[in-house]
């Protein structure tokens, strides 16, 4: 069982930053692939991005990529997404998850966090 709890989230002016913060309970968690992922409302939730139990492999959604990184220091038990020039674009509820195997960018993550709120203003 693996528990996840986001923060960092807030607002910000486009063109700025935030870097969001992931823990997780539990002493299995460099064995996880660790995602992100975020749902604007009404919408669906979209991958953004994740990386390999030992953050050797990381993938982007097409959207964040150059402006987002993804990564994750395993003796915290904690993963990481650094957001830089954000966009209007990105305002959503940004969640983690956890899963065994690979990176997947579909939502069939094991262990899902509660989320944390990004809002950016233009």
């Amino acid at each position: 069982q693996v528990q996840l709890v986001e923060s960092g989230g807030g607002l910000v002016q486009a063109g700025g930053s935030l870097r969001l913060s992931c823990a997780a309970s539990g002493r299995t968690f460099s064995t996880y692939t660790m995602g992100w992922f975020r749902q604007a409302p009404g919408k669906e939730r979209d991958f953004v991005a994740a990386i390999t139990w030992g953050g050797g492999g990381t993938v982007y959604a097409g959207s964040v990529k150059g402006r987002f990184t993804i990564s994750r220091d395993n003796a915290k038990n904690t993963v990481y997404l650094q957001m830089n020039s954000l966009k209007s674009e990105d305002t959503a509820s940004y969640y983690c998850a956890a899963r065994k195997g690979g990176i997947v960018t579909a939502i069939s993550y094991d262990y899902w966090g509660q989320g944390t709120q990004v809002t950016v203003s233009s």
